[in-house]
């Protein structure tokens, strides 16, 4: 009988459709929550929901529901340990943060879960990075990084049982299918990653140049494949879809400051979320940038909104960042190939083995 009904639904029409629409619904209730109550680090929660619900998955059983929450309070964990506990001490911090790295980018050589593998990589690079940026609001910072995403996952699993798929296909997983055991190449993978980030981290904190963090977390991405040719083409991926956001962001803004209405500027939301909710899904070959796009949207709107912020100014720097971490990912990584005795580009030639 529910089948039925869902069957004739209007919006259950197809796959596409279903999926769109729920992308739409979500990301707009992100948003619209998450600007009424304008909590710091509110932006995460869209962003984040965005991510989540541009996946072309399944509603989540509660198994994977409890993995996400394992995931969150693991990551949480991490974080607090690492910008409360360990960052005033720097002699401990940075080789423990060494260390860390290594690991999660050892899981994700192995085919560990990205969603894991991109909360643990936040929690542990980015966060002592924010509560760097705001002196004094550490306890604060990993409060409201928690709130933000737990709101986002409350937001994907209530979107998807609002909006669920009226047949079970699925054509993305959230992992590449784990690799058990000790693997060589997906070490040395791991360690040239963490050679590539973690200096360009310690640099930018020991600088001071904390609000500058997009640099490192792009280098964080593009440095979660290392090898050269991958690099270029992910740092390419990512400005392609900064571009888009970003142009979309200034049509976005210009109506927006036109027509100064909250629920205009909802609407609006809507309207952009369901063109870019059915391009996502599409097999169109713009469709594999769309999803960085709607995340460099959303940052872009987080940081474009507030009193004396300036979107060009923001769009700009954004755009230079990105350009700035594909060169130095992409750079040290071709000089650790060409120096490294043991080659890593011709270790991470090998298919990976577990032992």
């Amino acid at each position: 009988m529910t089948e039925a009904v869902l069957e004739n639904k209007a919006w259950n029409v197809d796959l596409q459709s279903t999926r769109a629409l729920r992308y739409a619904v979500g990301v707009t209730t992100a948003v619209a929550i998450s600007f009424t109550f304008n909590w710091p680090l509110h932006f995460i929660t869209p962003l984040f929901a965005s991510i989540y619900l541009s996946l072309p998955l399944p509603a989540p059983n509660i198994r994977k529901v409890i993995g996400m929450f394992i995931h969150l309070v693991t990551a949480s964990f991490l974080g607090i340990v690492f910008t409360l506990f360990l960052m005033p001490y720097p002699l401990v911090f940075i080789p423990v943060l060494g260390l860390v790295m290594f690991h999660i980018y050892y899981f994700a050589s192995r085919g560990g879960s990205a969603f894991f593998v991109l909360m643990t990589l936040i929690s542990a690079v980015i966060l002592p990075m924010l509560v760097t940026l705001h002196h004094g609001l550490s306890h604060e910072i990993v409060f409201y990084f928690v709130l933000s995403y737990m709101l986002a996952l409350i937001i994907y699993i209530t979107a998807h049982v609002l909006i669920p798929d009226h047949r079970s296909d699925v054509s993305v997983t959230d992992h590449g299918g784990f690799k058990s055991g000790y693997s060589k190449v997906a070490a040395l993978s791991a360690w040239k990653s963490t050679i590539t980030v973690l200096p360009i981290f310690v640099l930018f904190v020991t600088m001071g140049w904390s609000d500058h963090f997009v640099m490192v977390t792009y280098s964080c991405v593009i440095s979660l494949t290392p090898q050269f040719s991958k690099g270029t083409v992910i740092g390419s991926k990512l400005l392609k879809s900064n571009l888009i956001g970003g142009l979309s962001f200034m049509i976005f803004y210009g109506l927006i400051v036109a027509v100064p209405s909250y629920l205009f500027a909802i609407a609006l939301i809507l309207m952009t979320t369901l063109i870019f909710g059915k391009g996502i899904f599409s097999d169109h070959r713009y469709a594999k940038y769309l999803t960085f796009a709607m995340s460099a949207f959303f940052v872009l709107l987080g940081g474009s909104l507030g009193e004396g912020a300036s979107f060009a100014d923001n769009f700009i720097t954004r755009i230079l960042l990105i350009g700035g971490a594909m060169l130095y990912v992409v750079g040290v990584m071709s000089i650790l190939d060409w120096y490294s005795p043991t080659g890593f580009s011709q270790s991470a030639e090998k298919k990976p083995s577990g032992r």
